[in-house]
């Protein structure tokens, strides 16, 4: 199919609506704002476009959020726009007035009901937000090397603990300790939602891009610290369903290899989990086994969502220990996983519904989607899986975001780097 077909077959769901409102109020106190604010409305508009040629591209994602005043500007763009990037921002900055815009490239775009995946698109969302403190940061590897406790990272980007409610963060994948800048701005604000995703691009080339107002870095990571009247709600599905039961990791050997879980060698226990299953699930589990490592050893039930799921490596035939994606400890609780179209697909649609119930009349402002470029066609068999399940139960909620290297998102109060997973950010009022 062409590009010029898909567009004609995906045109109607190629925008998301969003609600009338005055422009952004960002350098005033919380009373002040209450005050000013009175009964002021945000407004988000997404577009998706699918087109070979860049400034036709931009065109037609501008026309379709064009009408309301913008604060913040977020693009997601195919790798094949990479030489134009520069110009593409000027132009959204020009026409939006954005006083910032952030993104980066994509392997695939994600919009409203839609997901284009290997061709010349982008994604673009526009956002004003009456009451809202919004802080822009690019962050570099020097700064990750360099601030070692939670003090130096707030001292450095001036920022205030109680200034930032929740973290959007997109980053390269290839030049930039991602881990090390999830967990340091884990540690140094504490507790609040951070979200986001890795750049990806053509896997061939190694490179991807980040952009940050007018500039296109081809390392580092841009976030955006969102405080005042507004957070983000997570969902992080990482699309696995536990098999067996939980149990305790007994021993650990090089750091990385567990030796025996409740005191029995790690395989020997993996494959009796295996036997006991299904002949169905015994069929599913083939390539599609993983382990999760419970994220609160302090719960009294573990259940899915309980667990940090990451790669099951390898064995060690010769004493039975099982290497994993993770450095796991003694003392921690462990079970083994599988992931599938068919978990994948339940997990998702269980966890909107979830957090559908958890804002009741609440209606979300607009949604950030990050979701892996291991799922979309190449797992569910058809398109726009993960951006049709969240209008399944948001509607025409404004979306946009990318298929990612890798995703962003909390796992009990702690942000971590999946893969295989959608990162949803639910951006609310307070």
């Amino acid at each position: 199919m062409c590009i010029h077909e898909i567009l004609q077959e995906k045109a109607e769901h190629g925008r998301g609506d969003g609600w009338s409102s005055p422009g952004c109020l960002n350098e005033m106190n919380n009373q002040e704002l209450c005050t000013i604010m009175g009964d002021a409305k945000p407004i988000a508009r997404s577009a998706i476009v699918a087109e070979e040629q860049w400034d036709v591209a931009v065109s037609r994602a501008l026309a379709q959020v064009q009408g309301t005043p913008v604060d913040v500007a977020l693009l997601f763009a195919s790798g094949a726009y990479a030489g134009h990037y520069p110009a593409m921002l000027q132009m959204i900055r020009h026409a939006t007035d954005a006083s910032i815009v952030l993104g980066c490239s994509g392997e695939g775009v994600v919009g409203t009901r839609t997901e284009l995946e290997r061709i010349p698109a982008l994604s673009l969302m526009t956002l004003s937000l009456p009451g809202a403190t919004l802080h822009p940061v690019y962050f570099t590897e020097e700064m990750i090397q360099n601030y070692r406790t939670p003090q130096q990272w707030r001292v450095a980007l001036d920022l205030p603990l109680d200034d930032v409610n929740a973290w959007l963060v997109f980053a390269d994948p290839f030049r930039l300790d991602c881990e090390g800048l999830i967990n340091t701005l884990s540690l140094a604000y504490a507790d609040l939602p951070l979200l986001g995703g890795l750049a990806s691009n053509d896997m061939e080339e190694r490179r991807t891009y980040v952009f940050y107002n007018d500039e296109v870095f081809d390392e580092g990571a841009v976030g955006l610290a969102i405080g005042g009247a507004y957070t983000l709600h997570p969902l992080v599905s990482q699309g696995c369903e536990p098999i067996g039961e939980p149990w305790t990791i007994t021993h650990v050997q090089d750091n990385s290899m567990i030796a025996t879980i409740s005191n029995r060698p790690a395989y020997e226990l993996l494959i009796e989990t295996i036997t006991q299953l299904t002949p169905e699930l015994q069929g599913r589990v083939q390539n599609n086994l993983l382990v999760g490592l419970a994220a609160d050893e302090y719960r009294d039930h573990f259940e899915r969502g309980s667990f940090l799921i990451r790669q099951l490596i390898g064995v060690d035939r010769h004493n039975g220990a099982l290497a994993i994606g993770a450095f796991p400890r003694v003392g921690q609780t462990i079970q083994f996983q599988i992931r599938d179209a068919t978990t994948a697909d339940r997990d998702l649609k269980e966890l909107l519904v979830q957090i559908g119930a958890r804002i009741g009349d609440q209606q979300p402002v607009a949604g950030i989607l990050c979701t892996c470029n291991g799922r979309g066609e190449g797992m569910f068999g058809g398109p726009d899986h993960d951006a049709g399940a969240v209008a399944q139960t948001f509607g025409s909620l404004p979306l946009a975001g990318l298929f990612c290297s890798g995703e962003i998102g909390p796992v009990g109060k702690r942000s971590f780097l999946h893969g295989f997973t959608a990162s949803l950010a639910l951006l609310v009022k307070c």
